[in-house]
């Protein structure tokens, strides 16, 4: 794992407070949709599993994220912690998108992370599985952006 004198609060060992955190603030930044502001979360040698695609460090990461949000349009995400340790997070999670011609899809799934001392994250797999869905089957409705407060999340939305 890379020292470096950047850090990312909350740092590990986590709590189920700070782990809680820690997913919160990784969903307001994928939410964002800003490849640049989501890569400096991540160590300068981070290593990815992303489905089929893997990345090396953090500029394959931003690639990686700016052809995924080119792609996966009104990205809506929400994670949940599944569980945690000194420096691990397991999360799962769903968002919805759309492709350009229109069609819609849930994609649901798991990651593990592992942070370095600073909060940097320096591992991050991914499993992740599409399902189509109809507009009207759709559950995210807020405006693009941070998930408001008082949306549900996965439990609440028996997801």
């Amino acid at each position: 794992m890379s020292s470096t004198a950047e850090t990312r609060p909350p740092l590990p060992p986590f709590t189920r407070e700070s782990a809680i955190e820690k997913v919160r603030l990784a969903e307001d930044g994928w939410n964002s949709r800003d490849p640049q502001r989501v890569s400096l979360a991540y160590t300068l040698d981070t290593k990815w599993r992303n489905r089929a695609e893997f990345a090396y460090n953090r500029e394959d990461a931003k690639g990686f994220l700016t052809r995924k949000w080119a792609k996966e349009l009104d990205y809506r995400l929400i994670k949940e912690l599944w569980a945690f340790t000194d420096n691990r997070i397991a999360v799962r999670y769903a968002y919805e998108w759309h492709d350009d011609s229109g069609n819609w899809f849930r994609s649901y799934g798991n990651e593990n992370w592992e942070f370095d001392e600073n909060g940097l994250m320096a591992n991050r797999f991914a499993c992740i599985n599409d399902m189509p869905i109809k507009e009207s089957e759709r559950k995210f409705h807020w405006p693009l952006g941070r998930r408001p407060d008082d949306h549900p999340g996965l439990s609440d939305l028996g997801l």
